[in-house]
């Protein structure tokens, strides 16, 4: 074997690794986003899903009013959805095991998002919580209402 094999050994040798590097990253890569995908499902989506345990899931719906238990090491609250087509309301029980304090928007009758898993017991595990109080961007009594005119003092001297 003369020097034209050895650098032929050499450049085998360096585009096998290269490829190797470059099929790990992509695997890498692939499995990463499988795993941090999350679906946006409603309530109704989520209770009439096939095996929902599989998939990390982001759900919303409204804090009922009362719902929330707070203990050492987690939150349990429940959700609920209904609208002008269901005859009766979504429910789902929630318990937050999640890191990162509670939004200070989280109360009863909020709108919350929880991202996480449904246990096998029928439970959502929430990892993630992004709520906002409804009561909060809504319109204060009287300023979305429209003028009537003609009704009342021109001004204030009238």
């Amino acid at each position: 074997m003369g020097i034209w094999g050895q650098a032929v050994k050499k450049q085998t040798k360096f585009v096998a690794i290269v490829a190797a590097i470059v099929a790990t990253l992509a695997w890498m890569g692939v499995s990463g986003v499988q795993e941090s995908a999350t679906y946006y499902v409603t309530l109704e989506e989520l209770l009439a899903m096939e095996s929902p345990e599989s998939k990390r899931i982001r759900v919303g719906g409204d804090v009922t009013d009362g719902s929330i238990v707070r203990s050492a090491d987690s939150v349990e609250f429940t959700l609920h959805q209904q609208d002008e087509t269901m005859e009766t309301a979504k429910v789902l029980d929630v318990v937050y095991t999640g890191s990162d304090p509670l939004p200070d928007t989280f109360r009863d009758k909020a709108q919350a998002l929880c991202d996480g898993f449904l246990r096998t017991d029928g439970k959502f595990e929430a990892t993630k919580i992004q709520a906002k109080c409804a009561s909060k961007y809504e319109a204060a009594p009287g300023e979305a209402a429209a003028p009537v005119y003609g009704s009342g003092p021109a001004s204030p001297t009238d």
